[in-house]
């Protein structure tokens, strides 16, 4: 016979969390100037593939995926057709 365990059952202690105050205050001026930037990065590289895909019609397809990953790799978001 299997029991699966209540969550009441299983103490605190097994899957401890982190305050997240704590883990942002050990984190160096390095890690936080890193994080900064590559969320910089990111919002922007989301930003230009929303802007590519709205001008590809809307759709995601297997050119347009392809294309995106192409002008990721190498930078280049200018207007090809």
């Amino acid at each position: 016979m299997t029991h699966a365990a209540h969550h009441g059952e299983i103490p605190g202690s097994c899957n401890p969390k982190p305050a997240a105050s704590a883990a942002v205050a050990r984190r160096g001026i390095w890690r936080r100037i890193f994080d900064a930037v590559y969320e910089s990065r990111r919002r922007h590289a989301e930003r230009d593939i929303a802007r590519f895909v709205g001008r590809s019609g809307g759709r995601i397809t297997d050119d347009v995926e392809f294309q995106i990953s192409q002008r990721l790799m190498t930078g280049d978001w200018t207007v090809r057709r």
